[in-house]
């Protein structure tokens, strides 16, 4: 039988309230005495971190002491009455976490002290975050096509077969669509990525969010019921997967849960950042999580890879469109140069710095241009070459991929600067034989450093170009610190635009435009020029990360 190994420590207490009797309230005491042990699980000499499980068993006492809080060092922390609590570390390998552990007692004076605990963590769910992320990033949306994607049973613990499953409440197909207090569910975009082998995760929900009724005063509201509050999600969580030690049983569970870091939680706000996947494939994703404020519930939610908004489903709660088949994509999963049989370059400073007197030349170097880490990177540098004072890539699809309408989508994460002007944009594929801008230009997205955070969609064409062109622009703030969904909508009729599901422009079209026939698509990054303005001189290097490019039709 393995030896336990407990470290048992006695120190000084730190009295943190040292206010004088209150005889109306009885006598502040503060805790003494203050002991901690820390008892690590499976050790004996071969392993003095533990078995793996990452199990460790926490006992506090003191004099004169009602409560516990135990801050475990790994973001997480409990109260207990008793003084012991029982904490399972996650990360992987051996690492050590300082504890702190605070007594309280009468009228809320507390005594404090820390201990270090060296804990070894095996687990890890690979296939889980393969799945999650698709081996870079992934997008999820509610399944509201599915009856029950949103529901909620008891969380009893008594052996109850309801204990499983959302026995209470399930909600039909597209439940939510159409009412202005649960509209903005199914616009919610969770999007789950791998960093460097760490999984992260990011909750775009255009300013919304569909609150439970019993937390709508972290909001201000006092509806009463389930409602949309303008709640800001914005950033990037950390995402930990752990054993789950839930009442599903076995059969019904994965039993490995997500922890979200900083409040991260899954579109529908029950006050719990921690959720147990029930099952999970490569296209739809069952959790299961317990609110904040009632124990005994379990909410349930079913995600999937499919856009409810394109699927038209009880009339529709967000944007339709005309397009909802895959016809292209690059993820950009293949480390190295750009797939040749996509993507080939522009060269050079191009006539009049391409016409807009910009100031960089066009590579194809490592440098400036590379698939790394799940993400196209074209990076502008200052630096001497050919000539010119800064260095780029352009990347395009003529010759290789050409398209008349469809829905394009890109996920980005822009650079920033003064001088600075990236840009996703499409071109008519006969401009060599009837030049700009006869051809037609249809402008996805660009962005100038001299202008942070303004998002431009243009259309160029005769009458209608250079600085006259037919365009709009919206403000979304972190553009170059997040990536954001920028799409544009093409068909015979209208072209629209929007970043994060949000319309900001729109042309109408027709057969005396030139957006009718074959377009390419081209990436960049400008540095100056008529549009990207004056170069500030401090600017060194900064990099457009683009995720994925597809084309639905």
């Amino acid at each position: 039988m393995k030896n336990l190994f407990k470290l048992l420590l006695l120190v000084a207490f730190t009295l943190v309230s040292c206010q004088d009797d209150d005889t109306n309230f009885g006598a502040i005491t503060a805790p003494s005495n203050l002991v901690v042990s820390a008892t690590v699980l499976g050790t004996d000499a071969a392993n003095p971190a533990g078995d793996g499980s990452g199990m460790v068993s926490f006992t506090a006492s003191a004099d004169n002491a009602l409560n516990y809080r135990f801050e475990f060092g790994d973001n997480r922390n409990e109260s207990a009455a008793s003084g012991q609590v029982m904490h399972r570390y996650v990360e992987q390998g051996v690492n050590t976490y300082t504890v702190v552990v605070v007594a309280t007692g009468t009228g809320g004076a507390s005594t404090s002290t820390t201990v270090e605990v060296s804990v070894f963590s095996a687990f890890a769910d690979d296939e889980a975050l393969q799945l999650l992320t698709g081996g870079s990033s992934k997008t999820w949306y509610w399944a509201a096509a599915e009856g029950g994607h949103l529901g909620v049973g008891p969380n009893f613990g008594n052996g109850a077969a309801e204990d499983n499953f959302a026995a209470y409440y399930m909600a039909a197909p597209f439940e939510k669509n159409g009412t202005a207090e649960s509209q903005c569910l199914y616009q919610d975009q969770l999007v789950f990525s791998l960093d460097n082998g760490s999984l992260k995760y990011e909750l775009l929900n255009m300013g919304q969010t569909y609150f439970n009724v019993d937390y709508e005063s972290v909001t201000g509201g006092t509806n009463g019921y389930d409602f949309c509050y303008d709640f800001d999600t914005s950033g990037v969580k950390d995402v930990t997967l752990s054993p789950t030690d839930s009442f599903v049983p076995d059969v019904d569970s994965r039993k490995t849960s997500m922890l979200f870091s900083d409040g991260g939680f899954m579109s529908y706000y029950i006050g719990s950042s921690d959720y147990e996947i029930l099952s999970i494939t490569e296209n739809r994703l069952y959790v299961r999580s317990i609110p904040g404020s009632n124990s005994d519930l379990a909410w349930y939610h079913i995600f999937s890879t499919d856009d409810p908004n394109n699927m038209g489903g009880g009339g529709g709660g967000g944007n339709s469109s005309n397009f909802n088949t895959l016809v292209f994509e690059d993820d950009f999963n293949v480390d190295g140069a750009p797939d040749p049989s996509v993507w080939t370059y522009d060269i050079g400073v191009g006539g009049a710095g391409w016409g807009n007197n910009e100031q960089q030349y066009y590579t194809s170097n490592s440098s400036n241009v590379i698939v790394d880490n799940g993400s196209l990177k074209i990076t502008a540098r200052r630096e001497p070459t050919n000539g010119s004072d800064f260095s780029s890539a352009r990347i395009k699809t003529e010759n290789l991929y050409e398209f008349t309408y469809g829905r394009v989508e890109a996920r980005a994460k822009l650079p920033t600067g003064g001088g600075t002007w990236p840009a996703i944009w499409t071109l008519g594929a006969n401009f060599d034989t009837v030049s700009w801008p006869a051809c037609g230009e249809l402008d996805v997205m660009e962005h100038i450093g001299n202008n942070q955070d303004v998002i431009y969609g243009t259309a160029h064409y005769p009458g209608n170009s250079g600085g006259n062109a037919n365009g709009s622009n919206i403000t979304v703030p972190g553009v170059s610190n997040d990536f954001h969904i920028y799409e544009m909508e093409w068909t015979d009729t209208q072209i629209t635009w929007s970043v994060d599901g949000t319309v900001f422009h729109t042309l109408a079209n027709d057969s005396s435009l030139p957006f009718n026939s074959d377009f390419f698509f081209i990436m960049n990054v400008a540095m100056g020029g008529n549009f990207g303005g004056a170069i500030d001189p401090a600017f060194t290097e900064s990099t457009m990360e683009v995720d994925y490019i597809r084309l639905y039709q």
